[in-house]
């Protein structure tokens, strides 16, 4: 049987980064902005940044210690949603790419509406490939008798 590892060795220190709430607290993105999230993730003993950029569906709780943001991208065809505290120290840094004025506060509705979109286009590109088969067919023995 294989000794357990000591605390020591099992627990590493994970340095946090110092966030400036006020920094944080200024930030002006609403819902329908383009942003770009910087995120700090540890993996195998390393540091590095991820960026997950999107748009803004929905900002809650303004300016408290509970705030959180929720920014949605599409990524090869598949809708991606994440939430994020403000005042996380995770986030290294928050970009605001585009801005953009919309009517609502909350902008739920855009998933179903890309739903819609998506499949939408899976039925004309059905229609596409049908009708290209069809002039395929007719164009082939044509070809093959010209030889």
């Amino acid at each position: 049987m294989a000794a357990k590892p000591k605390k020591e060795e099992h627990a590493k220190a994970i340095k946090l980064n110092v966030i400036n709430p006020e920094e944080r607290k200024a930030l002006t993105f609403r819902a329908g902005d383009v942003i770009k999230v910087h995120q700090i993730i540890h993996e195998k003993g390393k540091i590095r940044l991820q960026v997950f950029e999107g748009i803004v569906l929905a900002r809650k709780h303004g300016t408290e210690a509970g705030a959180t943001f929720t920014v949605r991208k599409v990524t090869e065809g598949v809708g991606v949603e994440r939430i994020f505290p403000l005042f996380s120290p995770m986030i290294d840094k928050i970009e605001t790419v585009r801005t953009s004025k919309v009517r609502r506060a909350k902008l739920y509705y855009i998933r179903e509406k890309a739903a819609k979109e998506i499949s939408r286009q899976m039925r004309n590109s059905k229609a596409v490939k049908a009708v290209v088969t069809k002039t395929e067919a007719v164009e082939a023995p044509v070809e093959a008798s010209a030889e």
